[in-house]
């Protein structure tokens, strides 16, 4: 099986609301990763402190260390992602200290990447959201984001730390129907 980017917005919408109804947790986790692109072995050990400040408001960014590769990740959070942040950490009173998708196993405990998965395929079989893993809502925020820059793939590229555009293009799932959609654009 291929896993592959969700290329419809209604479909993105239909699991994100399927979320939303079972857990407010599992809602944030697939948000997140959504509107950052991050792996989701770097978004289980998201702590509040990396993203508030003592007082609660945002840092001006989001700074982590890539598990994979090592490299730092400097990310400006979006209103989008801010808007469910907030009242999320207020909800579960979390502390500073704690991790912002925990675990219902043990006291600030994070989700674990196997558990992360097993939610977010879950939500996906149940809205028929097909070829779903662990990159597809990474693969979901390179291929939007690449429709939405206007067909910059040099900087998804660099955001993926991908080797070529090559690379990056068969990634977020830049097949021949989206080939064909570019040759449409511009006609004399």
């Amino acid at each position: 099986m291929t896993v592959e980017p969700i290329k419809d917005k209604k479909k993105i919408n239909v699991f994100l609301t399927y979320l939303k109804g079972k857990s407010g947790r599992d809602f944030l986790l697939a948000k997140f990763q959504l509107n950052t692109g991050l792996r989701i072995s770097d978004v289980v050990g998201v702590r509040v402190r990396d993203i508030f400040t003592d007082r609660l408001n945002f840092k001006d960014y989001f700074i982590l260390r890539e598990r994979k590769t090592g490299k730092e990740k400097k990310i400006k959070l979006n209103q989008e992602i801010k808007k469910v942040l907030k009242p999320y950490v207020k909800n579960e009173k979390l502390s500073n200290d704690d991790f912002l998708f925990q675990s219902k196993k043990g006291e600030n405990q994070a989700i674990s990447v196997t558990q992360a998965y097993r939610v977010l395929k879950e939500a996906a079989n149940a809205t028929g959201i097909e070829n779903f893993g662990t990159h597809s809502l990474r693969k979901s925020w390179g291929f939007w984001t690449y429709k939405a820059s206007r067909y910059n793939i040099g900087l998804i590229m660099d955001v993926f730390n991908h080797s070529s555009q090559k690379i990056t293009l068969r990634y977020i799932g830049v097949d021949q129907e989206s080939k064909d959609e570019l040759y449409s654009l511009v006609q004399f």
